[in-house]
């Protein structure tokens, strides 16, 4: 029978004897992570699934394995603790472990900023029937409150890593949830590589071609099988369009629920040796915090055998402003406080997020369809298309010039948004509308931003500046659907 369900700390039903943030039972899930976001949270995925009907000899080998920090040390006025467990999973860029060849051939050869590279909160439902993954942008722009000595100050999220490790993160995503969080773990770029690999790979369907010159990825639309350093590539890339770092967020979120399908339908979680395998390679490049081992992996895993992508629920903080401009940081991501509130409540009272969910009918850009011009040309042959695409376009409101033209190179198959470097922010907004689409500078190209259309167009998707009404979209782990 599963260990029964305790209370978070800070609940005046504490069990005399609770863990580190008073809930035992530990989800693993890990990084992408998608992140990395998806690299942690895909972690901690599969170890809390592993750790489902197997024996506490095995589990309790690999405990020692698992690197410790201590992010809750001299914490004070920390939120008051609810039901359910709240695990903060991010994703770093360290990569000290990855081998000249694969940082060559995967695009990883810059120097690591040693800042979270993904964040997300998860939350696992007193019940452990439910799985609650809020994805926190990681240009949020965050306020880091006193402390040791330290004035508050405004901060871009990531970058609490690096200023302060682990405590200054939890404490920043605490300050701006007021969600308690119960355990903290950590995953770097070889971990969430060895753990795709053991696992055989993980397969993801794309919707459009997927083309990112930054990270290397170059997938056509269709169902791929992807394996670790592809994967990485997959969950990291965040030039492919307009949406930037929030597309990048929406792909962890899918990779990370078709890899709870891979390990929850192979029977990988129900041989020992595979799970010791999968294991092996998750927690050799895990840090995580001092209360979560070897019980929390065990009652948790039993809790949870039956847990499945239709268990989980995946959702990103409401955004209020994109390219909020704050000196000394740049743009950041500036949520909606108001939104955010009612996501992170229903966080701290152990309720499902499904009560935001909408269909997402725009997508939210940082320039209006109504203030950006555009001339289209046809790159390719068929004869009509840059006709169909400037209608397209003008129907979601763009100002297009009305006369398509023929564009010199015809054998286009990626659809391209040049646009001249000064109207960066504009040419994101139209990359959103064209789903798929190449963003690429061209100098003195000037205000009107060019669309070269290539054989990949299919619909324009409608976009519009921020709006305060729009609702959180919510997904569920079973509807992920194409990237």
């Amino acid at each position: 029978m599963p260990t029964p369900p305790r209370r978070s700390s800070g609940s005046p039903q504490r069990s005399p004897q609770p863990s580190r943030g008073g809930a035992r039972p530990v989800a693993p899930v890990r990084r992408r992570r998608p992140r990395w976001a998806m690299r942690a949270v895909t972690t901690l995925s599969v170890v809390v699934l592993a750790s489902a009907g197997i024996g506490h000899a095995v589990v309790t080998s690999l405990d020692a394995k698992i690197a410790r920090v201590d992010p809750f040390r001299d914490m004070k006025n920390r939120p008051q603790g609810g039901h359910g467990m709240n695990v903060l999973l991010v994703g770093t860029d360290g990569r000290d472990r990855i081998t000249p060849q694969e940082r060559r051939k995967y695009r990883l050869g810059g120097a690591p900023c040693h800042c979270t590279d993904t964040i997300m909160l998860v939350h696992i439902s007193e019940d452990r029937e439910r799985a609650s993954v809020v994805s926190l942008p990681r240009d949020s722009y965050a306020e880091v409150p006193a402390a040791d000595g330290r004035p508050a100050h405004a901060i871009k999220l990531n970058a609490a890593y690096a200023e302060g490790g682990p405590r200054l993160t939890v404490r920043t995503v605490e300050h701006m949830t007021h969600v308690k969080i119960d355990h903290y773990l950590e995953v770097d770029f070889t971990s969430f590589m060895k753990t795709v690999d053991v696992l055989g790979g993980v397969r993801i369907c794309t919707s459009a071609p997927l083309k990112d010159s930054y990270t290397g990825l170059d997938l056509p639309a269709g169902d791929h099988k992807l394996m670790g350093g592809e994967a990485l590539q997959f969950v990291r890339a965040r030039h492919i369009d307009g949406d930037a770092d929030l597309g990048r967020v929406q792909r962890q979120q899918r990779f990370m629920a078709a890899l709870i399908e891979r390990a929850t339908s192979s029977g990988i979680l129900l041989n020992p040796i595979r799970f010791r395998d999968v294991t092996r390679a998750v927690l050799g490049s895990v840090r995580a915090d001092k209360g979560f081992g070897t019980g929390e992996l065990l009652d948790l895993g039993r809790a949870m055998r039956n847990f499945s992508p239709s268990s989980s629920e995946f959702a990103t903080v409401p955004i209020g402003q994109l390219g909020y401009l704050v000196k000394g940081l740049g743009s950041t991501v500036k949520w909606d406080t108001a939104r955010a509130e009612r996501l992170f409540r229903a966080l701290r009272e152990d309720r499902p997020l499904a009560a935001h969910r909408t269909k997402r009918k725009a997508v939210t850009v940082e320039v209006a369809p109504q203030q950006i011009r555009v001339q289209v040309e046809n790159g390719t042959h068929r004869t009509g298309l840059g006709k169909r695409a400037d209608a397209a376009l003008a129907a979601v409101g763009f100002r297009t010039t009305g006369q398509p033209v023929d564009a010199p190179d015809r054998s286009v198959k990626r659809t391209v948004v040049a646009h001249d470097p000064g109207w960066d922010r504009s040419a994101k907004s139209l990359a959103a509308a064209l789903p798929g689409s190449e963003l690429r500078a061209v100098k003195g190209l000037g205000p009107t931003l060019k669309v070269i259309v290539g054989t990949d167009f299919g619909t324009v998707r409608k976009v519009r500046a921020d709006d305060p009404t729009q609702e959180t979209v919510v997904l569920r782990g079973d509807e992920a659907g194409c990237a």
